[in-house]
């Protein structure tokens, strides 16, 4: 299995975008995104840290609802 990258809150963002999310609006640091087909996403923003494994495995198989290699294809 491969490895997932280390990225930010703001990477993140760029790429649930590729993936057909929209920003709907920020809640202090936590960017939401939703999909048209009504999924949605919670990001933590934090300036300069990265997103934890554990969440950003949840965000692509919960949230995504895609494959790791699909996500990292985006990446």
């Amino acid at each position: 299995m491969t490895r997932l990258p280390r990225i930010t809150g703001k990477e993140l963002a760029r790429i649930v975008g590729k993936f057909g999310f929209v920003h709907s609006h920020t809640l202090g640091s936590h960017a939401v995104y939703i999909h048209p087909d009504g999924r949605k996403t919670v990001i933590p923003v934090h300036a300069g840290e990265e997103i934890g494994p554990g969440l950003l495995n949840k965000i692509i198989k919960k949230d995504l609802a895609v494959t790791r290699d699909e996500f990292l294809s985006k990446v």
